[in-house]
């Protein structure tokens, strides 16, 4: 009777473990965490502290709208352990996207430091002035929100910097998901 039966990790402890030992299921999780408080992070910046975005700033945040709800999607697919190449071809989107947002905090950057000229309608479109009212107020209520001016910088690092930063290190982790995955393979 003093046969030890194998103890079987439930809970908090089991996730853990699976996560050290899946990179599929680790890598898109860390991205699902990542993604969704840098996200957090933008409009904690913008409705929080009040600092508005130019329209680079929004077109940054597209990727993120595709990486959240997929990292989760390609979580979930590992987690119940589906077909592998499911879970590839999620990385490979994660990744790819990443890249994109890499590639637009990149070109924001760069627009900032007077590197190249940033699109044409880098400003807050104006409204149509022959809808009533003074045009001296609606002047006014217009706040202009250059691309070209960082509003907010940390270490000398911008948030279009700080982006693309987050986005390379995002695009490693679902490099190394999809690489583990094969090398286990």
């Amino acid at each position: 009777m003093d046969q030890a039966l194998p103890i079987r990790q439930t809970g908090f402890g089991s996730w853990l473990g699976r996560l050290r030992a899946e990179p599929a299921l680790a890598a898109p999780v860390a991205i699902f965490v990542i993604s969704f408080a840098t996200l957090a992070g933008a409009w904690f910046f913008e409705y929080v502290l009040k600092y508005l975005p130019c329209p680079l700033c929004l077109e940054q945040r597209l990727p993120y709208h595709v990486v959240i709800p997929l990292s989760l999607l390609v979580a979930i697919a590992a987690y119940v352990r589906a077909p592998q190449k499911l879970i590839a071809a999620g990385l490979i989107v994660i990744l790819i996207a990443v890249l994109c947002g890499a590639a637009l905090g990149a070109y924001h950057a760069g627009v900032e430091w007077g590197f190249w000229e940033g699109p044409t309608d880098c400003s807050m479109p104006l409204t149509d002035l022959r809808t009533g009212g003074s045009i001296a107020k609606q002047v006014q209520s217009v706040h202009v929100v250059l691309c070209t001016v960082a509003a907010w910088r940390f270490l000398g690092i911008s948030l279009a910097g700080y982006n693309c930063l987050i986005s390379l290190g995002m695009a490693a982790i679902a490099a190394w998901g999809l690489l583990s995955r094969r090398s286990a393979a």
